[in-house]
């Protein structure tokens, strides 16, 4: 498919522009001026509609076909969050307007929901107090990090190190590290695929800030010995951190601040309704139990007792501010409005359906692809390609060949402790129809792994592009891809 300005014919017009009415300023310097024409592209309105037209059927997304990614967005965009999220009365309020002065009544309304979801969050979470600043799950790890730094800095501890497991997202030991911390790995019983909690008990010592996990982690296993790791984070007067990526495996069955958790992020963007695969807003609040509430940052939404709200600075340990305004604002509508439609016993329903999904694609397979962690997973549930791998065929032709049946690849290659993984994650929106037709593909593509594995190379063959040549497209950005014929 031509770019547009490839479809450029000179002097053809789509828009006809004003006349100009403001005068030239004489005093511009001329230097400042233009001195060649503006190089845009010369097309009737038909021609940019149907250009841009095609190119939307290209795209790939959740309205369109499966996207069994394993990874930190839900994949799922319910259209009546994105209804409240354009609500006039929403989306055209100014961030500056004022709380309760003169017109100050038209942001009663939004602090209202700010707080009320803060109130939402905690409940689920277990958590004391939340804020909804951060703009990202990534932002809201480094922003836990930075409260954990602040609590130690406060009390004097003289602390130098996270401990990480190894099966851990790659952003938590960026976080520490951006914090200010070493960071220590901890390696994950392949049997249990748990932490190894004599590994963590040989590890951890009076420099230990703090322990990051995710729970179920990234192999779709729920840690049975969270009590007993976060007692011995305590004893050391280091803090357990909660990555809330999965959050959507166990909401209504565990609560991080019931097993001792001190801080939680989550990812409205994947528990919460809106999905920001392809760079698209995310936001990640972050709660805390009492002993962290002085550090949140500011401001903070507070309910007077006449029921009115405002924006509280006064918290003269807060780590500041890491977000403009309140966060993203129509990500945590979105969140508010998907928590009240569904409200307690929905939620419960979500967490069960995604875990029943994922076991059914894995129990559903295990005769045809090798299982990382053969036990009952939450959410997603790690497969490997070592079998394949004996005839040629890796992870990654796998994902192709998925293209070429209209299926979005799972994640692979991660998490890193699995070889040849793929990381599907099946969420629970996902009807049994659809799952059988993953399901019945991935047994098809299995079988030709052993009759024809050298066809799986090629795949995918029925895109724009073809295969990309992965250590070109490192090097030479604009030269990686063949068209597809």
């Amino acid at each position: 498919m031509a770019i547009i300005f490839e479809k450029s014919v000179a002097g053809r017009r789509g828009v006809l522009p004003p006349r100009k009415d403001v005068p030239v300023d004489e005093a511009l310097s001329p230097d400042l001026a233009r001195r060649i024409e503006l190089d845009l592209c010369e097309l009737s309105e038909l021609d940019v509609v149907r250009h841009f037209t095609e190119l939307s059927r290209k795209n790939y997304g959740v309205d369109t076909n499966f996207y069994p990614l394993g990874s930190c967005t839900m994949k799922y965009n319910p259209k009546f969050a994105e209804k409240v999220a354009a609500h006039e009365g929403f989306s055209d309020l100014h961030p500056l307007l004022p709380q309760l002065r003169r017109g100050g009544m038209l942001t009663q309304g939004a602090l209202a929901v700010l707080y009320e979801l803060e109130q939402q969050l905690g409940e689920i979470c277990g958590m004391d107090a939340f804020t909804l600043q951060p703009l990202a799950g990534a932002h809201g790890e480094l922003t836990g990090m930075m409260l954990i730094a602040a609590y130690h800095r406060d009390k004097g501890n003289d602390k130098a190190e996270v401990l990480i497991p190894d099966e851990a997202h790659g952003t938590n030991p960026s976080s520490a590290a951006i914090a200010g911390y070493s960071v220590r790995a901890i390696p994950t019983d392949r049997e249990t695929g748990m932490l190894n909690f004599a590994a963590l008990q040989q590890a951890i010592n009076d420099k230990t800030a703090a322990i990051m996990m995710t729970n179920p982690n990234t192999l779709g296993i729920f840690n049975t010995q969270i009590k007993q790791i976060a007692d011995l984070a305590h004893q050391h007067d280091a803090l357990l951190y909660y990555d809330g990526a999965n959050l959507n495996a166990i909401m209504g069955k565990f609560r991080p601040g019931d097993a001792d958790f001190d801080v939680v992020h989550v990812n409205l963007h994947k528990t919460f309704a809106t999905p920001h695969g392809g760079g698209g807003p995310g936001a990640g609040p972050v709660g805390v139990k009492q002993r962290l509430i002085d550090y949140l940052p500011i401001s903070r939404v507070v309910k007077r007792s006449d029921g009115t709200y405002f924006l509280d600075y006064n918290y003269p340990k807060s780590i500041g501010y890491i977000a403009p305004f309140y966060g993203n604002f129509g990500v945590c509508l979105r969140a508010y409005a998907y928590i009240l439609r569904h409200g307690r016993e929905g939620l419960i329903d979500i967490s069960e359906n995604a875990v029943l999904n994922a076991n059914y694609i894995k129990e559903s397979l295990r005769e045809y692809y090798d299982i990382a962690c053969d036990k009952i997973c939450k959410h997603e549930c790690v497969l490997s390609a070592s079998i394949q791998n004996e005839n040629g065929v890796h992870a990654l032709d796998i994902a192709k060949a998925l293209i070429d049946k209209g299926i979005h690849p799972p994640t692979v290659y991660f998490p890193l402790i699995v070889k040849e993984a793929m990381m599907i994650e099946p969420t629970e929106t996902e009807s049994k129809e659809t799952l059988d037709r993953f399901i019945e593909v991935m047994k098809e593509i299995a079988k030709i792994s052993e009759t024809n594995p050298e066809s799986l190379h090629r795949a995918p063959v029925t895109t724009p592009v073809s295969r990309l040549d992965e250590a070109m497209a490192a090097r030479k950005l604009d030269c990686c891809f063949h068209q597809n014929e």
